[in-house]
């Protein structure tokens, strides 16, 4: 009996990284320029923004939240950094903007949820239209171009092979990693999401605590605003849709529960990739978009499952 029950959780622990191992090994029999060398270039690309955000949004899930604005405020934020990143300003400005404009949002989601006491669904949606809407006005509707080659070449460059995007994921990588894991903050993040009432007992101060969360996620979503910028060489002010079910998704399938209080770093990263891989997988193989879509839908609704039976069999 305690032998099955070890295989269960060892199962548990390392489904997802076996799925992806497999889904690689039947895309490359499938299709070998899956593996080539500026393939994988640009999944690790295509991975770094969707990335970022999903570290964000596992900060704020596992905090017992959830936030649905943060597609918008890349775009929001990339706005900002393309009107100021047409070289009349040190490129370290526009990147300061957009951060200090994704960690505004931020902040504003974290106090009506913590201090206003409104649903994070409901609150969050809120601020996801609104935000887009103020991209809208801000570019009247349209791209905004003429940004600097300096800025361009920010996501086109690499450095020994490895794009800059994915530099700025590493970073992001082991700086949330650490603070998640390490810190007396992680502890208290995981503390709340999994007993509020408790960790308030306990002296936490989870108001703070839950603000922290959601502007640590619109920081990040700001950082991915400028990224995303440099990236595409336009402020698009409908960039990013759907970039937090992106973000979501790779939190959930990573093993980030939606109740709150359990997920791991680690898992993020192989959620992200996985993600990625499946995009990538199906455009290679000319497979169309619609179903990618379709692919995701059913991805967040077995790992919930997954998450919830799971639950339930401990309870």
């Amino acid at each position: 009996m305690e032998n099955k029950k070890n295989i269960k959780a060892l199962i548990s622990n390392y489904f997802i990284y076996v799925i992806f191992l497999v889904l690689v090994i039947i895309l490359a029999a499938l299709k070998p320029s899956f593996i080539s060398p500026k393939n994988m270039a640009n999944i690790l690309k295509q991975a770094s923004i969707n990335g970022i955000l999903a570290f964000g949004m596992m900060f704020v899930i596992i905090s017992g939240g959830f936030d649905m604005s943060v597609g918008s405020t890349v775009a929001f934020t990339g706005i900002l950094a393309a009107l100021l990143g047409n070289g009349q300003y040190p490129i370290i400005i526009p990147l300061c903007v957009a951060v200090l404009g994704g960690l505004a949002v931020g902040i504003v989601n974290g106090v009506g949820i913590a201090v206003g006491d409104l649903p994070p669904f409901i609150m969050t949606l809120g601020t996801m239209t609104a935000v887009r809407g103020l991209a809208l006005l801000i570019s009247n509707g349209k791209p905004v171009t003429g940004i600097s080659e300096a800025y361009k070449a920010i996501a086109a460059s690499d450095l020994f092979g490895i794009p800059t995007l994915a530099i700025f994921l590493l970073i992001v990588i082991i700086i949330c990693s650490f603070v998640a894991t390490k810190t007396v903050y992680g502890r208290r993040v995981y503390a709340c999401g999994g007993n509020l009432q408790a960790a308030r007992v306990a002296g936490i101060n989870t108001t703070l605590i839950r603000v922290s969360t959601f502007a640590i996620a619109g920081l990040l979503a700001g950082l991915c605003g400028f990224l995303m910028t440099s990236r595409i060489t336009i402020g698009q002010p409908t960039a990013a849709e759907s970039y937090e079910m992106d973000a979501i998704t790779a939190c959930v399938v990573g093993g980030v529960s939606m109740s709150g209080g359990v997920g791991n770093p680690f898992g993020v990263i192989i959620g992200t990739l996985l993600i990625t891989v499946i995009g990538n997988g199906l455009d290679i193989l000319g497979v169309s978009s619609h179903w990618q879509k379709i692919v995701k839908g059913l991805i967040i609704v077995v790992a919930v499952l997954i998450d919830v039976k799971g639950k339930s069999k401990k309870d």
